[in-house]
């Protein structure tokens, strides 16, 4: 990087972007609003720097309490840890105040993806696709699981990919280590995804996020929600009406109040994974790779189990039949994250506190790039190379890709995912280019 970008660098201007006012580097341009959540704004914009497209995350009122603070550093010290192709990958982060008694915005530049899952929900795939996709899934949890990472929120819309069927996980603003013994909310995954030990309250571990995969492929099978619950109480009860009522061994694992609920619901027997998912809904089976609707199907049975000390592991699941064939032990194997703040779920600080090391955080960032000459993200990780060479002009009205529009319970504030933000592209996906 010469010095003449250097000194563009931290030149900022001001743009309106619906209700919020970004303020950014000039080396980010043509700015477009791509979606919007509980915890901030994001756009696609270009970097004139990296001569590519990103994606702008401004956080939404960072420090007007201790939650979204907490929450704000601890997205931040996540990504800047977490380094996997299957993870979405940070370019850079900077804030257009100079001083800490300024400090009020934070912005977060992340590699810009097509689409997510939502809108690939609604294709037909095939075997291949639908295989890699899911592999790719379970290699960037694996990763996050190996530093003791629960992502605990996946679902379609926190899925991103490009129309060359790559696939990242993104947003961590509610991703914590893994603990055990340790009383934790039940109010994190979006409903429909909410694996059973979390709806009741039991706790979880890494398996945890096992069930949410399985939810979403099914609904990439069916190209529906499989468990579309109103409230956490129907959620269960679509759960239940589905796969069965579970035996007794596992209902006394459930506190007295919740097993006395559960044991008074009328019982189910539950349907055949063969009645849930017949082969009518699968792709033709693939000569190519040999991957069948059996497969699939299998491996949808082992992950949607009640029971999480019965429900197949991530690992286990990469060495199943339908997603082996796509094993690559670099990907499988790669270094895990090192998480420099051990303490980073047990802090409690003050909102100045907070704001402290979040600022810290910033600067030492912006230190790192200057000694370095050069941004983290370059050149572009495999996978991230967008399709047009410029964003498209912001369009005013919203379309069916739009990310902003899909939420699927905005009237349910105990529902409101912290970092339900996707990146959406601003094209259309399309169809999904074939697998490696």
């Amino acid at each position: 990087m010469n010095k003449n970008k250097r000194g563009e660098e931290r030149e900022f201007y001001s743009l309106d972007v619906g209700d919020s006012t970004f303020k950014v580097l000039k080396r980010y341009q043509n700015l477009r609003p791509i979606g919007s959540g509980a915890q901030g704004i994001v756009c696609s914009a270009y970097d004139h720097n990296l001569e590519r497209n990103v994606a702008i995350k401004k956080l939404s009122r960072p420090f007007q309490n201790q939650t979204h603070a907490k929450r704000a550093y601890r997205e931040l010290v996540l990504m800047k840890c977490v380094n996997h192709k299957n993870i979405i990958g940070l370019l850079n982060v900077f804030s257009p105040q100079k001083s800490l008694e300024e400090f009020a915005d934070v912005y977060i530049v992340m590699e810009l993806m097509d689409a997510n899952l939502c809108q690939v929900i609604q294709m037909e795939l095939d075997h291949e696709r639908l295989s890699y996709l899911l592999y790719q899934m379970l290699c960037g949890i694996k990763h996050l699981h190996n530093a003791g990472i629960i992502h605990r929120d996946l679902k379609p819309s926190n899925i991103v990919v490009k129309s060359d069927c790559t696939l990242k996980i993104l947003d961590f603003g509610l991703a914590r280590t893994a603990a055990t013994g340790l009383l934790m909310t039940p109010y994190v995954v979006t409903r429909y995804y909410r694996a059973p030990e979390v709806i009741l309250g039991m706790g979880y571990q890494a398996n945890v996020d096992v069930w949410s995969v399985g939810c979403i492929v099914a609904e990439m099978v069916r190209g529906s929600v499989l468990f579309p619950g109103t409230d956490h109480i129907d959620q269960w009860n679509k759960v239940i009406e589905q796969l069965g009522t579970p035996p007794q061994d596992f209902l006394m694992k459930l506190n007295q109040s919740v097993r006395t609920y559960v044991e008074n619901r009328p019982r189910y027997a539950g349907y055949s994974f063969g009645k849930l998912f017949p082969d009518v809904l699968f792709p033709a089976d693939s000569e190519h790779n040999k991957l069948k609707a059996s497969q699939a199907r299998d491996l949808l049975s082992k992950m949607l189990v009640i029971d999480s000390s019965k429900r197949i592991s991530v690992d286990e699941a990469l060495k199943h039949p339908y997603i082996n064939v796509w094993y690559d032990p670099a990907e499988v194997e790669a270094p895990p994250p090192k998480i420099t703040d051990k303490q980073l779920d047990e802090r409690e600080h003050t909102v100045e506190e907070w704001k402290d090391l979040i600022w810290k955080e910033v600067y030492e960032w912006d230190e790192w790039t200057k000694q370095n000459g050069v941004i983290r993200g370059q050149p572009p990780p495999l996978g991230a190379a967008v399709i047009d060479s410029s964003p498209q002009p912001a369009s005013s009205s919203s379309s069916a890709n739009d990310v902003s529009s899909m939420s699927t319970e905005p009237s349910d504030p105990t529902m409101t995912s912290d970092t339900d933000i996707s990146l959406d592209s601003h094209t259309s996906l399309g169809a999904l280019a074939c697998c490696r």
